[in-house]
């Protein structure tokens, strides 16, 4: 055509012409090159070729130097034979005119055009019969075709499963849509494809074999086997130019009695060596009726041919919906040759939403009633098409949607159906264009993993080339398709993947992981060290999710050895040689980070010491089972020897009044790392303040290293310096007088006020100790000068007095008697019963130690009439509980 000054085509489908008008455009020129279809028109003022469907090719004789008629044996066609006859008698050009199409038309030609000369075109490749294959063996580069719609989505979902997906053609997909579809398989991105026999016509495929999922299809009237013919126009899609090609059927398609489905022998025959039985007639229908009126017209369609090679064309839709309006009142309204002639164009309107004769009938009959008095308006129009302009909805509906547009898009193209009419065409191409693209992602959602279609093509190859990539936020993917993520040294599979998929993509990110993970590890060790810590006893990668842990830590030494690492199944997968460099620098990490614990492992060395003496060891590993924390009463230093307690202190033992404790362990870091070591199960206060307010922990359960005071927790090294200075300040009396026994001295309050006790949790932290407040009486009303000062004694707690007999706080009942102003009061403050006038030194002091202190003070005697009275609350803290029999923090 383009050897022509000018020239036109006609074929049987709007995506062949589409492809065809983009080669000759590419050719020529976007302004000499028109496309005419039923729904879309692109008719350049000065265009010389024309590329058409059959039913929009004009009639017209010598209009042009070339015209050809593409696939003209379908003139057999019962629906649209007989357009094809009518272009293939009428249609010529001033130069040239070709008829393309099968062998088997030869004779028709021979019939009706005997002047004609016939040229043979033979196959260059060999189409060879393969047999019965099953769908989970199908070769790469196959075609399957099923007859039914519901077939075809099963075979789709079959190869979805089996091989990745495929692509999906059928007839009822739009020409857009079926061209990316199509696309979609010569890219490579699917080996597959699904089609109706809609495949036969009109799609160049690079495909090595056809199967065929059926024989036999429903061809409007009845459910036929296919033809030699028409199985050969499937069959001969496998194979292109001089590479050769197979078809065979599918196993397990057969019938229902289990006989399997196969080709006869003629039909292989026939299929193989392209001998077919030659066209005996074409369907004719008159393409030039009168319009005189509608019998007139109808009378004319119904005409027989004059030739004995033609036949008359069977009913048709337009033909049956023609006659149903003429009877109807609909046709009573239809009077005058331009009437009866735009009322038959109306009733051309092709069914494409397949809704059979009575409601296309009823779409035909309500646009006559617009068409009758003119124009259909824009507003009504554009109204339609907006109705459809909705991307929702599943492969059904977007196919129905489709089918509607492309009816309004067939209506916009008649050149006076519409006003406004290429703004409405253009409207309706363009959501026609939309709902093509919406329709292609569902079918590639529904019918293509392209994770596993990409797998399929790589697990056969060296681990090496498997294009895995990991991406920085830890996603393994394949040419940017996600398989899964890392965490870690873990491999994870995408949650999304079927149960089907999971395997190949685990197998898929372990074929790759080796490398990867080998890689990862020398990056930790160079650069990720910092992103490391100690937590729940394991090494964690932090930076990584919520943190994966790498290597159990363990201490199978008794009371506490060295650290063994345990690597965690995450390292399952890395390379021996970069496991065992891992698992050495994890060790070298993990042993400066331990150094906070130093002091633990010093008392740990001397609780194995033969010379440190059998009493001293056990008070060093009652100590270490502790945490570095115990009371003196669990201390047992009744068994230690005095001469023991240098060496103790040596090794940073604190002897204290109440506690007797590791002071280098009671600093932040060696609490932290204890507590994510998992050795001390107890509450951890982060920043080991030195006091917790009330409230702060959990009921009964005080953070490690703290002690009672009151309604607050004051850490025990700082509780041994508040508690020191009240021992020197009685120290500093006693020295003076030394022949007087429990001097009362003077007591400044304001370390413990410095960091943080209030002044009454200071005085019961104090009591636990044994001391107790004498206070001041106040100055009277009026009277001038300093108020005189708080006298404090000191009484250990007797022997046998446990902490049952106090309560942790009790209202006093003479605070109240000595608000009242008790006439029996003594000048020094006491009553008459001997007791002290304050509530806060009227109170005995809890038992927190059972030696007294270093100065070596007598315990004051009482009479025995005071310790029949019953047990007075003298305001102590809780003593004891804090860290009461703290075993199995450390297991060997």
């Amino acid at each position: 055509m383009c050897g022509h000054s000018s020239g036109m085509m006609g074929f049987p489908l709007r995506l062949l012409a589409r492809e065809v008008y983009d080669r000759v455009r590419a050719i020529k020129g976007d302004k000499q090159v028109a496309l005419i279809t039923g729904e879309e028109r692109i008719e350049p003022p000065d265009a010389r070729y024309f590329l058409c469907t059959a039913e929009a090719m004009p009639r017209s004789t010598g209009d042009v130097a070339f015209v050809a008629l593409d696939e003209a044996q379908l003139g057999a066609d019962p629906e649209r034979g007989h357009i094809f006859t009518d272009r293939l008698l009428h249609a010529r050009g001033r130069e040239e005119t070709m008829i393309l199409g099968s062998a088997t038309l030869e004779p028709m030609i021979k019939a009706l055009i005997p002047r004609a000369e016939i040229t043979s075109r033979p196959r260059f490749s060999t189409l060879s019969h393969a047999g019965v294959c099953k769908l989970s063996r199908l070769p790469k580069r196959s075609a399957v075709v099923a007859f039914s719609v519901e077939q075809v989505y099963a075979m789709a979902e079959a190869l979805r499963r089996f091989r990745g997906g495929a692509a999906v053609v059928m007839g009822a997909l739009s020409p857009e849509t079926r061209n990316k579809q199509v696309a979609m398989f010569q890219s490579g991105e699917v080996d597959y494809i699904v089609a109706t026999d809609a495949i036969g016509m009109g799609l160049n495929l690079d495909l090595d074999h056809v199967a065929f999922a059926a024989l036999s299809k429903f061809d409007g009237r009845r459910k036929r086997r296919l033809t030699p013919s028409e199985m050969a126009q499937i069959a001969g899609r496998a194979g292109r130019h001089q590479r050769d090609g197979t078809f065979g059927t599918l196993s397990g398609t057969g019938k229902g009695h289990g006989e399997p489905l196969a080709f006869t022998d003629e039909e292989v025959y026939a299929i193989e060596e392209h001998k077919f039985a030659p066209l005996t007639h074409l369907f004719w229908r008159d393409a030039d009726p009168r319009f005189d009126s509608l019998p007139a017209l109808i009378a004319d369609l119904e005409a027989r041919p004059a030739q004995a090679v033609l036949r008359a064309a069977p009913e048709a839709i337009d033909m049956a919906v023609l006659r149903r309006l003429a009877e109807a009142d609909t046709g009573r309204s239809v009077r005058g040759a331009g009437s009866v002639r735009r009322f038959w164009e109306a009733c051309s309107l092709p069914d494409f939403r397949n809704l059979g004769v009575e409601q296309h009938a009823r779409f035909v009959a309500r646009l006559w009633d617009d068409l009758r008095g003119g124009y259909i308006g824009a507003d009504f129009v554009a109204a339609r098409i907006a109705e459809l302009d909705r991307m929702q909805g599943d492969i059904d509906t977007l196919q129905g949607r489709i089918a509607a547009i492309r009816s309004w898009a067939y209506i916009c193209q008649r050149p006076d159906w519409v006003l406004a009419r290429d703004e409405m065409a253009a409207r309706a191409r363009a959501v026609e264009a939309k709902l093509s693209d919406a329709l292609h992602a569902r079918l590639t959602e529904r019918f293509v993993n392209r994770r596993t279609t990409l797998l399929m093509k790589s697990l056969g190859q060296d681990a090496s080339a498997l294009p895995v990539t990991l991406e920085p936020d830890g996603h393994l993917t394949v040419e940017g398709l996600s398989i899964g993520r890392l965490e870690g040294f873990r491999f994870h599979v995408d949650p999304s993947a079927g149960v089907a998929d999971r395997r190949m993509l685990l197998a898929a990110g372990e074929k790759a992981l080796p490398a990867l993970l080998a890689n990862r590890a020398e990056w930790l060790l160079t650069q990720g060290l910092g992103e490391l810590e100690i937590s729940g006893g394991a090494i964690r990668w932090q930076g990584q999710g919520a943190g994966r842990a790498l290597a159990d830590i363990t201490f199978p030494g008794h009371p506490f050895g060295a650290p063994r690492l345990a690597l965690t199944r995450d390292l399952a997968l890395l390379p021996d040689t970069a496991k065992a460099r891992l698992e050495a620098g994890l060790a070298a990490w993990l042993d400066k980070q331990l150094e906070p614990l130093e002091p633990l492992r010093k008392l740990a060395e001397a609780a194995r010491d033969p010379e440190a003496g059998s009493q001293a060891r056990a008070l060093v590993i009652t100590l270490i089972e502790a945490r570095g924390v115990i009371s003196r009463e669990e201390a047992g230093l009744e068994n230690l020897p005095k001469d023991m307690r240098p060496y103790l202190r040596k090794l940073g033992v604190t002897f204290g009044a109440l506690d007797i404790f590791a002071a280098p362990l009671l600093k932040p870091a060696p609490r932290r790392l204890l507590h994510a070591l998992g050795l001390d199960l107890r509450p951890l206060n982060d920043a080991m303040l030195p006091v917790l307010a009330e409230g702060s922990w959990a009921k009964g359960r005080l953070p490690a290293g703290y002690r009672y005071a009151g309604s607050q927790a004051i850490r025990v090294d700082l509780a041994e310096k508040i508690l020191r200075a009240a021992f020197d300040a009685r120290a500093a009396v006693t020295a003076a007088k030394p022949k007087e026994r429990n001097l009362a001295f003077r007591l400044d309050l304001a370390l413990a006020v410095s960091v943080g006790l209030e002044d009454g949790n200071a005085r019961r932290l104090l009591g636990s100790a044994g001391f107790r407040c004498d206070r001041a009486r106040p100055l009277p009303e009026g009277a001038q000068g300093a108020p005189a000062p708080d006298r404090w004694h000191w009484r250990p707690r007797r022997p046998g007095e446990g902490d049952g007999q106090r309560s942790e706080r009790r209202p006093d009942n003479r605070e109240r008697t000595q608000a009242r102003g008790n006439p029996r009061q003594a000048k020094d403050g006491r009553t008459k019963d001997g007791q002290a006038k304050d509530g806060q030194a009227n109170r005995k002091p809890e038992r927190d130690g059972s030696q007294p202190p270093r100065d070596g003070a007598q315990r004051r005697s009482r009479p025995a009439q005071a310790a029949a009275r019953p047990p007075v609350d003298t305001g102590p803290a809780r003593a004891g509980g804090a860290f009461d029999k703290l075993a199995d923090l450390l297991k060997g």
